[in-house]
């Protein structure tokens, strides 16, 4: 197994325009919740988490300003022969999301290159996963790293402030509103971390010790099916047998719970199923209380959050669990460690 460091992040979210403006204000529970344009079956105006750019855009372009923000803060520093080496693992919206905009796929990693005026070396790719797109990229990272690539650059981004896209999820009762009190608050964003191989250092590094997946079938909108969480307690399984250890050095967790009450049950199921010992605390933090349902950009923001507690000392331990779902039933667990690394 490579174990993979993370050496910077950028993030473009509702509660700031770069990494240390949205983390700080996530570590301070701000929010930047406000009504938007659009309403819902009762005539109240829908609560959301926009993201207001320096160049006012929506729909597709929004997508390619908020991602080339996060990528350019995250590769600062670096030239452009450096980032001419450098795949870019792009997450976005599953294929079959409701409302999903047109040309992702085929696209967009090109309108972001010609924003940024740049190309990424030619192993880029996009990863239409929701949720999960950020762990199924470290995955695909650590194999580019040990095929000779230096770094590789992981991004996600996504918008579900589009009306195709809360149309869908108000006819499903989905949406946080005036008649229902179990859904989400939409929001958008973009957030990137550039990883590379471990290398020694006296200095602290963030690296990914373990990665885990499963596959839920009694999803948040399937009827009938008993939920036990038993695709996230597979995935948080499967990470820390990644990793060599459980619980025992774990007191935190981030999570991408969105704010209905399915995925707080689930986190709360995996941990019964999975806790091997005597904790006094596991703490859950969620930025999603903060902007709100993110998507493909929730999981390269948990770890751009991981970052900034570690180098700032703030999170409770130097080992965390993040953990994303999406709402196929794909599941995915990512074991973080904050901790020098030694010569042989």
């Amino acid at each position: 197994m490579t174990a993979l460091c993370i050496i910077g992040s950028g993030m473009v979210s509702a509660v700031g325009l770069s990494a240390p403006a949205s983390c700080a204000a996530i570590r301070c529970a701000i929010d930047n919740f406000q009504e938007t344009r659009f309403i819902d079956q009762a005539g109240e105006w829908l609560i959301g988490a926009p993201v207001i750019l320096p160049e006012p855009s929506s729909g597709y372009a929004q997508l390619v300003g908020m991602a080339s923000m996060a990528i350019a803060e995250c590769l600062s520093g670096l030239s452009d022969e450096d980032v001419h080496d450098i795949p870019l693992l792009l997450g976005v919206a599953e294929s079959d999301r409701p409302g999903r905009l047109e040309r992702l796929d085929e696209s967009l990693l090109q309108a972001i290159e010609e924003r940024l005026g740049q190309r990424f070396h030619e192993r880029s790719c996009v990863i239409p996963r929701g949720r999960v797109s950020a762990a199924v990229a470290l995955i695909n990272a650590r194999r580019l790293i040990e095929q000779g690539c230096s770094k590789v650059l992981i991004a996600g981004v996504d918008s579900y402030l589009t009306g195709a896209t809360l149309a869908a999820y108000q006819e499903r009762d989905r949406l946080l509103s005036s008649h229902c009190d179990n859904g989400f608050i939409p929001g958008e964003g973009a957030a990137a971390i550039l990883v590379t191989a471990v290398r020694a250092s006296e200095e602290p590094q963030l690296l990914c010790l373990g990665l885990g997946f499963g596959r839920e079938k009694a999803t948040v909108e399937s009827e009938g099916l008993p939920f036990r969480a038993d695709g996230l307690t597979q995935a948080v399984k499967a990470a820390f047998d990644d990793c060599g250890f459980g619980f025992e050095h774990i007191d935190y967790r981030l999570a991408d719970l969105t704010g209905e009450q399915y995925y707080f049950k689930e986190a709360a199921l995996a941990l019964s199923r999975t806790l091997r010992v005597r904790k006094e605390r596991v703490e859950l933090w969620s930025p999603a209380d903060c902007i709100g349902e993110c998507g493909a950009m929730t999981g390269p923001a948990l770890l751009c959050i991981a970052l900034a507690a570690s180098r700032k000392g703030y999170g409770h331990s130097a080992q965390v669990l993040c953990h994303s779902s999406n709402d196929g039933g794909e599941r995915a667990a990512m074991v973080l460690g904050y901790q020098r690394v030694r010569a042989n």
